[in-house]
């Protein structure tokens, strides 16, 4: 049989975007399919050991996104999506994929159709118009001032005008290319594929009149491939390990107010810094890392503490520990409501974080039975799920004979 081309096209403004597709990518069998990665510059070290050479392919800077997400402004205007139609139909002209999976690469809504390519899209349910959400406000400028409650209700009113806002860009280029307008539901834009695939599970984020087109696939985790310091055999012997890492797109600065927390308790805390600057103060009972292995980090931990992100509450929850999630933007709240609903972890506001609350949440969550019995009830959730394996599923029916 021949191999079938897939196709993975990764939004690089986030490592978990480039992961995700990666990890999938690895898990296809590949005396079936043929794969390539297309992703922007800057990322070939996390590819290292996978046999698979990136593509290249434009994306706006992290830091130009987490900007955006930081003031609440639409990421993407047209002019940036028209140029990312015209490099994703480059990509799609090289490669004649047979299939293209797309990782917020929102593009794809209009140049997968333009080439006639079936699409495939990777979300979180929690951007699903069929799961049901109460939106709480993220870590906004006006967020800093207002009483939370009183800045929540303001959140919440303005919200659909908001998601309305984020909508207009891709529209527009839509209408330009021919296309019909997808609304103002952000939520539909960020699902608009021809098959939507959730790096989730119905029991965080449960939906209602799922369409045959959609369906949960659980958990996609990814480490990056790195060698496992010098102190990790150290850990063995050792106080109860606390895992940080506050990821590609969360505030660095929040990191040493974390490990300082930390400081005075009983455990040995290990933290990623993401590729960020080490703190200058490192606590005694803390060892620090770039990068760290976080699904094997986060079974050797008691406790994660991350920015309420999917990646690495995911990770954790796999692994049956539970999660402080210290959130900023909308998708880690999102994220988090999951976590909280299912009672696995406990989530601070980023923007009105102090030592004392932090401490008094991990000793909360070290101490506690119901959180860790809640993490690992979801981890038997995820073990039902094979990411890989249901990507496989849905390329086999899109096959073409």
């Amino acid at each position: 049989m021949e191999r079938q081309k897939i196709l993975f096209m990764a939004e690089a403004v986030t490592l978990a975007h480039v992961g995700r597709p990666l990890a999938l990518a690895q898990a296809l069998d590949s005396a079936r399919y043929a794969v390539d990665v297309a992703c922007a510059s800057g990322y070939d070290m996390f590819f290292k050991g996978s046999n698979i050479d990136p593509l290249r392919l434009h994306s706006i800077s992290s830091e130009r996104f987490l900007a955006a997400l930081a003031a609440g402004k639409p990421v993407y205007d047209a002019a940036t999506l028209q140029q990312y139609v015209a490099d994703d139909l480059r990509v799609l002209g090289e490669v004649q994929p047979q299939v293209v999976v797309g990782d917020f690469r929102l593009s794809l809504s209009v140049s997968a159709r333009l080439a006639g390519i079936p699409y495939i899209s990777l979300i979180n349910a929690y951007w699903s118009p069929y799961v049901r959400q109460h939106y709480q406000v993220p870590a906004l400028p006006f967020a800093r001032v207002l009483p939370i409650a009183l800045a929540d209700r303001l959140f919440r009113l303005v919200q659909p005008l908001a998601f309305a806002l984020h909508s207009r860009p891709l529209n527009r280029v839509r209408r330009t290319h021919g296309l019909p307008s997808l609304g103002t539901d952000l939520r539909r834009v960020y699902t608009d594929a021809d098959h939507v695939l959730y790096a989730d599970i119905p029991q965080m984020f449960h939906s209602s009149d799922l369409p045959s087109s959609h369906a949960y696939m659980g958990a996609v985790t990814w480490s990056p491939p790195t060698p496992l310091p010098a102190w990790w055999n150290e850990l063995d012997a050792g106080p109860p390990v606390v895992y940080v890492t506050l990821g590609s797109s969360g505030a660095g600065q929040v990191l040493p107010l974390v490990m300082q927390a930390l400081a005075s308790l009983p455990v040995t805390v290990i933290a990623a810094t993401a590729g960020g600057a080490s703190p200058q103060s490192v606590p005694a009972n803390a060892r620090v890392a770039p990068y760290l292995p976080g699904a094997a980090a986060a079974r050797r931990a008691q406790l994660v503490v991350c920015n309420g992100g999917s990646p690495t509450c995911q990770q954790a929850l796999v692994a049956g520990v539970p999660v402080l999630g210290i959130a900023g933007n909308l998708d880690q709240y999102l994220n988090m409501a999951g976590v909280l609903a299912c009672g696995a972890g406990r989530l601070l506001r980023s923007d009105r974080l102090s030592e004392a609350a932090v401490r008094e949440a991990a000793l909360a969550l070290l101490s506690q039975v119901e959180p860790r019995a809640a993490a690992l009830r979801l981890a038997g959730h995820f073990a039902g799920y094979d990411a890989g394996r249901q990507l496989a599923s849905l390329l086999d029916r899109l096959r073409v004979p």
